[in-house]
């Protein structure tokens, strides 16, 4: 795999650190937090199909990776038997897939699968090949979502504890449906202070980071100021004790998203936080062909300007669109997040088998 995007060298192991299977080797014990993946999962396929769900796979190697602006990927060539060759990624994400299966009329479908993301570095809440789950809801918006969140997360806390109580880290969390649910504007009040046509302002959203103390430069955007205070003052707030859903961004931060109706400047957005971390991302999703078109031709514009690697609009999405989607909501979810919480891990290299600096090695 051509893996020339990659902007700095992979951390390595070093040959003096045992990989995750000398340690379970060495250490049995170990074999339960590793478990616990299995238990999590079998726990998802479990509440879906019981809910309905069909399960669904669909490639992991892809003509056209999401559009997204600040996602760069894996990129490889396709080899045919006369030597031809076509570009190919691998997938950050399995979204526009599974929509078309909406459009032949799968009804309601799950997915557990791998996916990637190149650049983003490695660190205890990142690894570029991580497992997702993404599950879509036709003829339901993001609250059915909101819904599901909640009972699955309950669900899965029983089979792990055998109650509706997370102990991560030495904290307690109740994942009991009913958890707090905030707008995006609400936090931006009550955690910083500025109401909803200040933080949609650049002029004025900036004079507010200035205020609180930010560097900002002519060359700062309104998007670095606003996700200064999401991740500064805002997110750290989120999830303390309970789940926290974080409901309605701007409409600039969700192109796969369908505006809100009363307030077209922004979302129908969310994203859900336990123990201070970001466990999923959900739309009510956008269903006009001819407006995803337009959105997709900015952000592949953005790429360019931003010299990620380039690539053509899937325009077999679009089509599918045109065709025709069900008002639908969906959401896309960190599994190895989900299985460190459940867990009480760290890491998320303390919860999988081969995280990537067990498969580098140091030569």
């Amino acid at each position: 795999m051509n893996t020339s995007t990659v902007a700095t060298p992979v951390i390595k192991n070093s040959a003096t650190v045992p990989k995750n299977w000398q340690k379970i080797r060495q250490n049995p014990a170990l074999l339960e937090t590793f478990l616990m993946r299995e238990k999590v999962v079998d726990g998802i396929r479990s509440f879906f199909k019981s809910s309905g769900f069909h399960e669904v796979e669909t490639p992991l190697l892809v003509q056209h990776p999401g559009t997204e602006p600040y996602l760069e990927v894996f990129e490889t060539k396709l080899l045919s038997s006369d030597g031809a060759t076509e570009p190919a990624f691998l997938l950050t994400s399995p979204e526009y897939a599974m929509k078309k299966l909406l459009v032949a009329g799968m009804g309601p479908i799950f997915q557990i699968c791998k996916s990637f993301r190149n650049g983003e570095g490695i660190s205890s809440r990142h690894n570029p090949e991580f497992s997702i789950l993404e599950w879509y809801r036709p003829n339901a918006d993001y609250t059915a979502i909101m819904d599901d969140c909640e009972n699955l997360l309950a669900s899965l806390c029983k089979m792990a504890t055998g109650g509706t109580i997370l102990k991560y880290q030495g904290r307690s969390y109740d994942l009991t449906p009913g958890w707090e649910r905030i707008s995006v504007p609400e936090a931006f009040a009550k955690y910083v202070g500025v109401d909803l046509e200040t933080m949609l302002s650049e002029e004025k959203l900036k004079a507010a980071a200035v205020e609180a103390g930010y560097t900002v430069t002519s060359d700062t955007t309104w998007e670095q100021v606003f996700n200064q205070f999401l991740l500064n003052k805002i997110e750290p707030n989120l999830g303390q004790t309970a789940p926290t859903i974080l409901y309605e961004y701007p409409a600039s931060q969700a192109a796969l998203s369908r505006r809100k109706s009363t307030e077209p400047r922004l979302a129908e957005r969310f994203e859900f936080f336990v123990a201070g971390l970001e466990i999923g991302n959900a739309f009510s999703e956008l269903t006009d062909g001819a407006e995803q078109e337009r959105r997709f031709a900015d952000e592949l514009r953005q790429r360019a300007e931003l010299g990620k690697t380039p690539y053509k609009m899937d325009h077999d999405y679009i089509g599918a669109l045109k065709v025709g989607m069900p008002e639908t909501g969906g959401i896309a979810v960190g599994v190895d997040r989900l299985v460190m919480l459940f867990a009480d891990a760290d890491t998320l290299a303390d919860v999988t088998y081969f995280p990537v600096q067990d498969v580098f090695d140091e030569e």
